[in-house]
């Protein structure tokens, strides 16, 4: 054995023999006070701009994420106007040359005018569709940004936009930012948590997993997917026959382990890591009992809907959200796909409005009666809209329309939000903002205020830059909508 060899295998002996006494003393007390260590380190390297700046009108943040570009032609964005040019070719003065994509560039760009109805409801009289009936009950509780603006015109970057302020994947999602920033008021459950719709019939439009990651931020912070299975987050039961205090043991041992390795490295993964096996381990006994949603009764299943007890159901997970609000979870988003309709628009639209509907206003309802709307922000919205010109023939049932990021609409509830108002407004053909436009990045500007922080203010040093989610261009906070 040469003398390199020798010392290697002498340094291997004292690492053993380290840890070996250091577990002989140390019991799960004190590996519970390092855990509990080691997340105010984070927390306070994560606050350390002083978070938050100001007090804050929200707590919790419910963002009900409706993927694929929802109509506002067909729900909230009422244009009379359209009836008279259906057919009509799109005035080239309107259009002003914006982009258009592969699919109906080239095309005639005729009028479709809206499928649905409308009618104006509450005493804000605000206009909403015959098919979203529930969401117009609630109509004076909400707020609708219509002239909300992306610069983005394909799924993929818009909602990558939409959710990490750019359209390049790499950047942390909002919820991601929150995490990292305020942290949550649970800690058997995560900062961040993501809950997926489950389809009838499947959906051929994918949802990526960068659309709740972390970016460049430690991976503790991005956002955790509940599914509807009978494991509700993978790998997190123990293998059958292990008892518990011997998983409890096994982790100590590992915790140590890695401990002893960040000493030595100072990698900020090997925290993560250490703060996951300890999240995980509390996540064993909180996520079941969260996720049993049998416990809820009856009068809950009849506000959400019969598809409420559908598990995986965006009604069952709009109760889940509710749930975990009331746990204290940070950030709580929900995905539901399938908004994408270049055909079939009267029957696809009027499915999707079916499963998100009745659903979507019960979750402010049922917030609003047990006292939590007024510190619970709850959005609702897509990453663009829909363009007025039909694609294929605009007067068959067949026909759909093409995406459009000029205007769109989303509706804001609670958590600082003046209720009852229409914000906004686009041109006689829903085409182009007429009326304080709203960019996307104006939206993360005024919900990181509701939030209590200054958007210019919050940054993460990355690579010698410091990024933001509102990042280097201009971005304003909408106080016209704040209560």
């Amino acid at each position: 054995m040469n003398k390199q060899t020798q010392r290697q295998a002498l340094e291997l002996d004292v690492t053993r023999r380290y840890f070996l006494g250091q577990a002989a003393g140390v019991g799960v007390g004190a590996l519970a006070l390092s855990t509990l260590q080691s997340q105010s380190a984070v927390a306070s390297a994560a606050t350390s701009s002083g978070l938050p700046h100001f007090p804050a009108k929200a707590k919790r943040i419910i963002f009900l994420t409706q993927s694929g570009g929802p109509s506002q032609i067909e729900l909230f964005d009422y244009k009379p106007n359209l009836i008279k040019h259906a057919g009509e070719k799109l005035p080239d003065s309107v259009r002003g040359g914006q982009r258009l994509t592969g699919m109906t560039k080239g095309k005639p760009q005729l009028v479709m005018p809206p499928h649905s109805k409308f009618k104006r409801h509450g005493q804000s009289g605000a206009t909403v569709s015959n098919w979203l009936p529930h969401t117009a009950k609630i109509a004076d509780e909400l707020c609708f940004v219509k002239s909300m603006v992306t610069d983005q015109i394909n799924h993929a970057p818009a909602m990558t936009k939409f959710l990490t302020g750019h359209e390049l994947t790499g950047r942390p999602s909002m919820g991601s930012w929150f995490s990292y920033g305020l942290g949550s008021e649970n800690r058997d459950l995560p900062d961040y948590l993501v809950l997926l719709s489950k389809m009838k019939r499947g959906s051929d439009q994918p949802l990526y997993d960068h659309y709740w990651g972390s970016g460049f931020l430690p991976s503790v912070y991005q956002g955790v997917k509940l599914r509807s299975a009978k494991d509700p987050v993978l790998y997190l039961r123990d293998p059958e026959g292990l008892p518990r205090e011997l998983r409890r043991s096994m982790l100590d041992g590992l915790n140590r382990l890695n401990r002893m390795r960040h000493d030595r490295t100072g990698d900020p993964e090997i925290e993560t890591r250490i703060q996951q096996y300890e999240m995980a381990y509390r996540m064993q006994t909180s996520v079941p009992e969260l996720t049993d949603i049998r416990d809820e009764p009856e009068s809950t299943f009849e506000l959400y809907g019969p598809d409420s007890r559908r598990p995986g159901s965006y009604a069952a997970n709009c109760i889940l959200a509710r749930r975990l609000a009331e746990r204290g979870v940070r950030f709580i988003q929900l995905f539901h796909p399938d908004w994408d309709h270049h055909s079939r628009l009267r029957s696809w639209c009027t499915a999707r409005c079916r499963d998100t509907d009745q659903a979507s206003a019960a979750l402010v309802q049922d917030l609003k009666q047990r006292g939590m709307l007024d510190d619970t922000l709850v959005i609702w919205g897509g990453e663009f809209g829909r363009g007025v010109a039909g694609q294929g023939k605009w007067d068959s049932p067949e026909g759909g329309r093409d995406h459009h990021p000029r205007c769109f609409t989303i509706w804001m509830a609670g958590g600082g939000i003046k209720p009852g108002i229409s914000y906004g407004a686009t041109d006689e053909y829903s085409y182009n903002t007429v009326e304080n436009p709203v960019h996307v990045r104006d939206l993360h500007a005024t919900v990181m205020h509701l939030m209590g922080i200054d958007h210019e203010r919050f940054v993460y040093p990355f690579q010698g830059l410091d990024f933001r989610l509102t990042g280097v261009n201009p971005a304003k906070v909408v106080k016209d909508i704040l209560a």
